[in-house]
């Protein structure tokens, strides 16, 4: 080392001190992120949100479906419900209101009035009237459609649905869309 040298920092130990610093911050930031996540998915387990709000919704007057008809609902929050009139009356006992996901492989099921059934051509699943399975893979799982509640006031017939937040919002508005078939 020369005379000129004797009161300068030595380039390789400043460069070792700022990669350790660098290093160390890097490690501390990686075990905040990792812990930070654990703690946030901690937290919504053991505090998790309230019951989604729901409403009840107009869907049709009870003159206008036939008995033995079905027809589509889809709810604000997205949902695809299928409403049957299975009975002979104009009461609430007489619709049903089932989730058209079929709960074995998420395909969409449709009422079969001939059969009295609601079958999903997936996997040749069937589910009775009430949407419990009576064929097919969901059976032998003993699963069930999702079913809604219904009322009848006044001749109108409406459900209750859960209703959308605005990122659950699709382009209709959040408008429900009531498309019949038989």
């Amino acid at each position: 080392m020369s005379e000129a040298d004797v009161g300068k920092p030595s380039a390789s130990s400043d460069g070792s001190d700022r990669r350790t610093f660098f290093s160390a911050m890097a490690m501390f930031s990686g075990l905040l992120g990792g812990y930070g996540l654990f703690a946030s998915l901690a937290a919504r387990f053991l505090f998790p949100a309230g019951p989604a709000a729901k409403e009840w919704m107009f869907v049709a007057e009870v003159s206008a479906i036939s008995p033995g008809a079905a027809f589509d609902f889809r709810s604000p929050a997205g949902h695809i419900i299928s409403i049957a009139h299975l009975g002979e009356k104009a009461a609430a006992e007489d619709f049903v209101a089932l989730s058209r996901v079929c709960p074995h492989l998420g395909c969409r099921v449709h009422w079969e009035s001939v059969n009295n059934r609601f079958f999903c051509p997936c996997h040749n699943g069937a589910f009775d009237a009430e949407g419990n399975a009576t064929e097919g893979p969901p059976k032998d799982a003993r699963q069930v459609l999702a079913r809604y509640p219904v009322k009848v006031e006044q001749g109108l017939l409406f459900i209750e649905v859960p209703l959308a937040t605005l990122a659950q919002a699709d382009d209709t508005d959040g408008a429900p869309e009531a498309v019949p078939y038989v």
